[in-house]
């Protein structure tokens, strides 16, 4: 059976999952990096299920993303994400590159935001509700780390829902990346792009759309013209739980300077940094961390409905 990303493989879905995909009901994939890379147990499997009760109270079906055994999974039961949880940063982190080769290995691995967005795509999911986007590191110039998650949103047609990008990343270089390749990046009620953590970056979005309604209606047209890639919707973290920059700042230049020290490097720097983040801020960007991601589960469940009424 093919699919629409060019080749025969298929994601295995959730009875629940393959049911809404096929009455056209609203479904947001969820990415796994979070259970396993992004938090402590037992806060991340709490939070998991959180987020997933937040997507169905607000009309939408879940679809936590990852790969068991080999296997490419849309949907995931309670005892494989508890699994997930409880392994930690002990199971792989998925990115494009390593699918692949996991599947070929029957291994279990949590997947980032980039193959999220293509197991997502495999399954027929148009949205996808995450922390934030990756990006441009600091020092990329001389390391040239950049994620896989920017060329992603270029390629894969899923809009990703997010509270813009990561507070670690060189925002300015990320939205040079993503402009150069023709991703919308846009703001939900905001003419600012939110850095994760905090509700301004200090850098202005491509536009500013203020209902669900205006997204779908952006993403159809974006996606009707054959431009086949992602949009960014950066969803400020509520105001409660945002922390001032400044504070975040200094937490970041003291994590990254302790990830040098370690020779901290690729696929490990941003768990680390976002852990030592949270031990400099007392726990507080965790808080922030756990909010956002609510947060923009309930705007993707909200996209995903009207992206649907307009048969998106």
């Amino acid at each position: 059976m093919a699919n629409p990303m060019g080749g025969t493989a298929l994601p295995d879905c959730s009875a629940e999952v393959r049911e809404a995909l096929a009455a056209g009901r609203p479904v947001v994939a969820l990415e796994s990096t979070i259970i396993s890379h992004g938090m402590p147990y037992p806060q991340n499997v709490a939070t998991a299920l959180q987020v997933e009760g937040e997507v169905r109270a607000h009309g939408a079906v879940p679809a936590t993303i990852a790969v068991v055994d080999g296997r490419l999974k849309a949907g995931l039961s309670r005892a494989e994400i508890e699994s997930l949880g409880r392994a930690g940063p002990s199971v792989s982190k998925l990115s494009r590159r390593d699918l692949p080769l996991a599947v070929a290995a029957g291994q279990t691995g949590a997947t980032t935001v980039a193959a999220t967005m293509i197991i997502a795509a495999l399954a027929g999911i148009r949205v996808f509700a995450t922390g934030g986007i990756g990006g441009v590191h600091r020092g990329a110039g001389e390391s040239f780390d950049i994620s896989a998650d920017l060329l992603e949103l270029v390629r894969t047609p899923v809009a990703v829902v997010c509270a813009g990008v990561k507070s670690i990343l060189d925002i300015r270089l990320t939205l040079e990346v993503l402009e150069t390749h023709g991703v919308p990046v846009v703001g939900y009620g905001t003419d600012r792009l939110p850095a994760f953590f905090a509700r301004d970056s200090g850098f202005a979005v491509d536009a500013r759309l203020d209902t669900p309604a205006q997204i779908a209606r952006a993403l159809q047209a974006q996606w009707a013209m054959g431009l086949r890639g992602g949009m960014v919707i950066a969803n400020p973290v509520p105001e409660a739980h945002a922390l001032p920059r400044a504070v975040i700042d200094g937490a970041i230049e003291m994590a990254l300077a302790d990830a040098a020290v370690q020779g901290i490097t690729g696929k490990a720097v941003t768990p680390f940094l976002l852990a030592r983040v949270n031990e400099l801020t007392g726990g507080n960007s965790l808080a922030a961390n756990i909010a956002l991601i609510l947060n923009n589960a309930r705007l993707a469940a909200a996209v995903a409905g009207e992206l649907t009424r307009l048969g998106g």
